[in-house]
């Protein structure tokens, strides 16, 4: 699974993902319900950026007595039979995530490290999204994740005896094509693991929780 990544910003939406970027403000590292940008495909097939909430179906969203379900990931085994994906899976509101990296526990030294995952040389990458709208026009998206325990990298991660899972980077010159995917059964064809040997990880620690000061300030 993955609840952290970070979104890339203005002027690589413009210059990699070839969009003019939201008119609004999105923070460096997005964890579920945050805002982040989404590129998915136009009325006319061209590519466009919109903001969503990072989880398809936000708390927000969840009406009274309803059972939190977390659904900032999707599970590609089930993508298409759970209520809160299936009927925008089978429409194909499939859309890409623009990240420059995404990050995962490590517990090789026997507790959770922070870990930041990427590709070599720091390149922006894309990972496949499922998005959905509101009535009220707000967007929504989710990370569909595959089993990666024979991975290299990705088995890494995650506490021993949990099961190992990853989300899809996109080759570039696929993109198009994933926007434009409207057949459930294709879309598959497009979720396959990232190469190990094209990515890099490496310890990213969040640094400690400052504490307030009684006169408001931090220490």
């Amino acid at each position: 699974m993955c609840v952290n990544y970070a979104p890339v910003q203005r002027q690589l939406l413009r210059d990699v993902f070839g969009v003019e970027p939201p008119d609004a403000e999105w923070r460096a590292d997005a964890w579920p319900d945050y805002p982040a940008p989404i590129v998915r495909a136009a009325a006319d097939g061209s590519r466009e950026a919109v903001m969503g909430s990072f989880s398809m179906v936000p708390k927000g969203r969840i009406p009274p007595g309803v059972r939190y379900f977390p659904t900032a990931n999707a599970r590609t085994e089930t993508i298409g039979k759970l209520s809160s994906f299936a009927k925008h899976w089978k429409a194909g509101q499939l859309c890409l995530i623009g990240a420059t990296a995404f990050y995962e526990p490590n517990w090789e030294t026997g507790k959770a490290v922070r870990w930041k995952i990427g590709l070599l040389g720091g390149e922006p990458f894309a990972i496949a999204g499922l998005w959905r709208s509101w009535p009220d026009g707000a967007v929504s998206f989710t990370m569909p994740t595959m089993a990666a325990g024979d991975h290299p990298l990705m088995q890494r991660f995650h506490k021993p005896g949990d099961e190992k899972r990853g989300v899809v980077i996109l080759p570039r010159d696929t993109w198009d094509d994933w926007l434009r995917c409207k057949d459930p059964e294709e879309a598959r064809t497009f979720l396959q693991l990232y190469p190990a040997d094209a990515m890099t990880a490496e310890p990213a620690p969040l640094p400690p929780r400052q504490k307030a000061r009684p006169d408001g300030q931090t220490a």
